[in-house]
Parts: structure tokens; sequence; C-alpha cells
């Protein structure tokens, strides 16, 4: 919240699909963000982790970032994160970075993969997404989100905001 603050807020510009579960996210999320797509909308989709290189993490309209436009973001924001008391984690770079890449980009919607779980996941700092979504929930990363589905459950359903549809 204190990165994307300095930043300006970029979150705060952007429409969001919210999607946390098990299994089936990056499926879920690659199949929206074409139906966006296909409906004349401009589409950022953020995953995690990517498969074959980084860049794929952010892509507009299935396009990934490029390294230069990569690169130039990181120049941004590396100096605030670096005069932070408290230093972001690997992860809340990697989404603020998103998130100013989306709003400077204009993106229409920005169909967001949580990283990890969702109630204190760094995605969670958007205020009211259009939607959220849970895909299916089984064991898993039990050492951080808990060792029982009711457990893992609580922690992804954090998405939920009051007065957003959920899937």
């Amino acid at each position: 919240e204190a990165l994307c603050t300095a930043l300006g807020n970029p979150q705060k510009r952007l429409k969001f699909i919210h999607v946390a579960g098990t299994n089936g996210k990056g499926s879920f999320c690659a199949m929206l963000s074409g139906i966006l797509k296909a409906a004349g909308y401009k589409v950022g989709t953020f995953t995690s982790p990517f498969i074959k290189m980084f860049n794929e993490r952010m892509a507009i309209d299935g396009n990934m970032i490029s390294d230069g436009e990569l690169a130039a973001l990181t120049e941004k924001v590396k100096p605030i994160a670096d005069n932070m008391e408290e230093k972001p984690t690997e992860f809340e770079l990697i989404t603020a970075i998103a998130f100013e890449y989306f709003a400077n980009n204009g993106c229409d919607y920005v169909v967001l993969e949580c990283g990890l779980g969702g109630r204190i996941d760094s995605t969670n700092i958007i205020d009211t997404p259009v939607l959220s979504v849970i895909t299916g929930i089984a064991l898993d990363h039990t050492a951080i989100l808990g060792d029982t589905v009711e457990k893992i459950a609580y922690e992804k359903a954090g998405i939920i905001k009051s007065g957003t549809p959920c899937l």
C-alpha cells in the first residue's frame, strides 16, 4: 500500500476482476482475458508465476510487457522502494509495477491473479473489483495458508468485497 501510494495509487485508476484459488486460476484468467479482448476491451492480465519468462506475468491484449518497458518501470519504482523504511517484498514490487503498467496503458479491465492465498496477498490492496472469482480450492501452501481446506478457503475468500459479485 505504501509503495502504491508513493506511485500515486495506479490501482485506483483501473477496473479489476480478481481471481484466487488453488487450481484453474491461470486457465480462467487466460479465457476471461480472451473473452474481454474479443468484446473490444483493452485487457491487462497479471498472472503468477510465469511459465517461460518473467515478462509473461504482465500482458496487455495477450502481448507481454517488453523488456524496455519493464526496465523503465522498474527504474521508476526501485528508488521509491529503496527509500522505504519497510522494504517491499519481491511480489509487492512486481504487483506495483504491474499496476503502473496497466494504468499507464489505459487498460479497460485487468484480470488480476492472486499470488498466494488472497486475504493478505499484495494484489488485495485493490478497493472494489468488478468481480471476485474463486476457482477450485485444495490443499496448497499449507505452511502459510493453513493445514485444512477450510483454512485455505478462508484465506482465498479474503478477496471477496462487500457489494462485489463473486463467482
